[in-house]
């Protein structure tokens, strides 16, 4: 079955405006010049700034640690501002948050790192100039409580300032913000370097993978099908969704063997991928692995296997998924699962584009 050319195009709009939102569309805001000097971007200053409720205080060791988590990553960083430099990288720690941070309305807003009107504890907030200019990229990173006065009584700390700023120095130590800034700079072979290091923890290789999926890193391929294929899973699962994003055709036979051999978890990530690729190719080839993955018990790989073939809808779904609708049907609980609810609404979905794609034929 062949589709339309328009109908295949506004599939790959699709797609990329759903997997590749935040980031690709963050960087095609900026000028190709821009781009072109983040790229290149190795040597960055550093400034750091604390504040608490009495005013400014020594940053040292807030500064310790964003240089030593940026140096991690292979950049060159400087203190001082006479020294030249790419980028100038900002991070403003405070006690109490005085800054109200961007609109609640659209863009990243929503994300649990932008930053937040309705935050007003102990807060550090993170950006970056290029030749004196703010590019848009704004991260903030809080602590659990948003009172510092009442979390340092219950710790029996002396200062509640001290306090919130040891804090917030232990969340700049966890959060990867180097690989946030890397992927917003585009530069691909860096996260290859820190996704491929010996040392590099579970978290940092699955935010990593992600990036670059993000970032349709097509030279980024032969690393995610190897981490397809790692004993971890957390890794491999985004490994999978990522593969699925770049766009690779070559990657759809690891995805259908990672569908048909992977642990349960893989399977659903897998599944999410390969129908994102075969509705990118418009490879209906995909169709058989998906409709043998569909008997498998499991709810949450069902789900993604339905959704996966509403991506590239094909007559010979409808029979199976039909069937599983209907047994669906039949099961009553006054108590609905959340699960079963999603495959529920997963398998309406794709009967209906089924039957669009059916009419337009």
């Amino acid at each position: 079955m062949k589709q339309p050319l328009w109908l295949s195009v506004l599939i790959l709009i699709g797609m990329l405006a759903l997997f590749g939102a935040d980031a690709s569309a963050r960087r095609d805001i900026l000028e190709p010049e821009q781009k072109a000097l983040l790229a290149k971007v190795d040597r960055i200053l550093v400034e750091v700034v604390a504040i608490t409720d009495q005013g400014p205080v020594e940053p040292g060791p807030l500064q310790e640690v964003v240089v030593k988590r940026l140096k991690e990553a292979g950049y060159q960083v400087v203190i001082d501002p006479a020294q030249p430099s790419d980028v100038l990288f900002k991070v403003k720690c405070e006690q109490r948050k005085v800054w109200e941070g961007t609109t609640t309305m659209g863009s990243d807003a929503d994300l649990p790192d932008s930053p937040s009107r309705v935050w007003k504890g102990p807060a550090c907030q993170l950006l970056y100039l290029l030749s004196g200019k703010k590019m848009g990229w704004q991260k903030e990173v809080r602590t659990e409580f948003p009172d510092s006065t009442q979390a340092a009584a219950s710790a029996k700390a002396a200062n509640p300032g001290q306090y919130a700023l040891a804090k917030l120095k232990e969340r700049l130590e966890q959060y990867d913000f180097p690989v946030l800034v890397t992927a917003d700079w585009g530069q691909e072979e860096r996260l290859l370097k820190m996704l491929n290091d010996p040392s590099a923890t579970s978290g940092r290789k699955a935010q990593i993978v992600v990036a670059l999926g993000d970032l349709f890193s097509t030279q980024a391929v032969p690393s995610l099908l190897k981490e397809l294929k790692g004993s971890d899973l957390d890794v491999a699962k985004v490994s999978a969704v990522a593969l699925g994003n770049i766009g690779n055709k070559d990657s759809i036979p690891a995805l259908v063997e990672a569908i048909q051999s992977g642990k349960p978890e893989l399977r659903a990530a897998a599944a999410k991928g390969l129908g994102v690729l075969g509705s990118l190719h418009s490879d209906f080839t995909v169709i058989t692995p998906l409709l043998e993955a569909l008997k498998i018990d499991d709810v949450g790989v069902k789900t993604e296997v339905v959704l996966a073939l509403g991506k590239l809808p094909d007559k010979r779904s409808y029979e199976p998924l039909f069937a599983l609708y209907k047994s669906l049907q039949k099961m009553h609980s006054t108590e609905p699962d959340p699960k079963q609810k999603k495959l529920k609404d997963a398998v309406n979905y794709t009967l209906k584009q089924i039957d669009t794609w059916e009419y337009i034929q």
